[in-house]
């Protein structure tokens, strides 16, 4: 089992408990942002808030290679079902040096973005929420009434 995978099956965690499995150099992939988080510091943060904006139980781990882990996630965030597939790429140490995520369905990604906003918006610069010129938006997506 990955470490990460194995300190988020224990609950809620601490920046200081993820950053014990970081490398210095760590970059970290997601839809929610513009481009790639960098850093033990900022990473460990976010990884943290985001085990506190969401539940759910991993449904699969592969090993693919000594270094690289895929992981499959699934769980709710705002009562809306969400899932994860995920690459991590552990360095010859066993600290993650790279994770990608990404997120389905698009609504649920939404949720989840703006749950993790206001944790995040001050260790996370605004121009990695949003693209050059364009403002930050948490908004969610309109539900249709039936």
């Amino acid at each position: 089992m990955h470490p990460l995978r194995a300190l988020r099956e224990r609950g809620h965690n601490t920046p200081e408990q993820v950053a014990a499995l970081l490398a210095e150099d760590v970059v970290f992939h997601s839809p929610i942002f513009v481009r790639g988080i960098e850093g033990k510091d900022a990473v460990a943060k976010v990884f943290a808030a985001s085990s506190g904006a969401r539940s759910g139980v991993y449904a699969r781990e592969v090993k693919l290679d000594p270094r690289t882990t895929f992981l499959h996630w699934k769980g709710e965030v705002g009562g809306r079902a969400i899932e994860s597939f995920e690459l991590i790429v552990d360095d010859a140490n066993g600290l993650i040096v790279d994770r990608t995520v990404a997120f389905r369905p698009f609504p649920a990604t939404a949720i989840f973005r703006s749950a993790v906003y206001p944790v995040l918006k001050d260790v996370v610069p605004a121009d990695v929420w949003a693209y050059e010129g364009l403002p930050v938006s948490t908004e969610l997506p309109m539900e249709r009434a039936h």
